[in-house]
């Protein structure tokens, strides 16, 4: 399966007939993202990467300095062997757990890894990024991952985004490894889920985007600065070609 590239402008412009849609994002919000995941992907640009290997059951902040917190039902550390029905490993694919140690041959992921069960697993990342990625296991259009300024939601991503055709599949096809860039920083993430089966292992971080691009629209107001600032260089042109004549 190729690339699945999601690039979303998460505008809207009422006065201007301008509307861009973002998934689950409130009309206030004014981050510019972009999405891309792949089976076999690796992470993008990242110069944090943690694998929650050493983190409690309970949670508690990691080596890397991202304080973890869980909420609601089965929430979790956990790792193999599955517990069908509950949680289920994602896949190492295509060398993509070596930036986290994790050298393993393709198969499911053998080290710990996080579950929402039917609640909330919280990243509290420690400062502000603009790059996020993840293992993502067993996608579920009723997956969730809310990316938050404080207590500001800027925007949110479905499994559905990540995959059209997301049904829950515990095969190598159903874990992506997925990267996502914000022109907006984010100190906050919340994986969480209505149903059992949200999965992610070997989160990475960055504060610049790069090298995934994100292009914001401009605000109506630059629009309109734009356009007077055009219209006063016009008619200084104007008046010099007259005073020329």
């Amino acid at each position: 399966m190729g690339a699945l590239m999601l690039n979303k402008a998460i505008k809207v412009y009422a006065a201007m007939g301008v509307f861009a849609l973002g998934a689950m994002v409130p009309s206030a919000s004014t981050a510019a993202t972009a999405l891309s995941a792949s089976p076999g992907g690796a992470p993008v640009g990242a110069n944090t990467f943690e694998n929650f290997d050493n983190l409690s059951s309970t949670g508690g902040v990691t080596g890397s300095g991202i304080t973890v917190t869980f909420s609601g039902t089965g929430a979790g550390a956990v790792s193999l062997p599955d517990a069908p029905g509950f949680y289920a490993a994602p896949y190492i694919l295509g060398g993509n757990g070596a930036p986290f140690g994790n050298s393993q041959a393709d198969g499911r992921d053998v080290t710990q890894y996080l579950t929402t069960g039917i609640g909330e697993v919280t990243l509290q990342l420690g400062g502000p990024n603009q790059y996020f990625g993840l293992l993502w296991g067993s996608v579920d259009d009723y997956n969730t991952l809310s990316f938050y300024n404080g207590a500001t939601l800027l925007f949110s991503f479905t499994g559905h985004d990540v995959n059209p055709l997301a049904h829950g599949d515990q095969g190598t096809a159903g874990t992506f490894y997925v990267n996502i860039t914000s022109d907006t920083f984010f100190d906050r993430v919340v994986a969480s889920s209505t149903q059992y089966g949200f999965e992610f292992d070997n989160v990475a971080l960055a504060k610049t985007p790069d090298p995934i691009s994100v292009s914001p629209i401009p605000e109506p107001e630059t629009y309109g600065m734009l356009l007077a600032g055009l219209a006063l260089v016009g008619a200084a042109v104007r008046r010099r070609q007259s005073r020329s004549e």
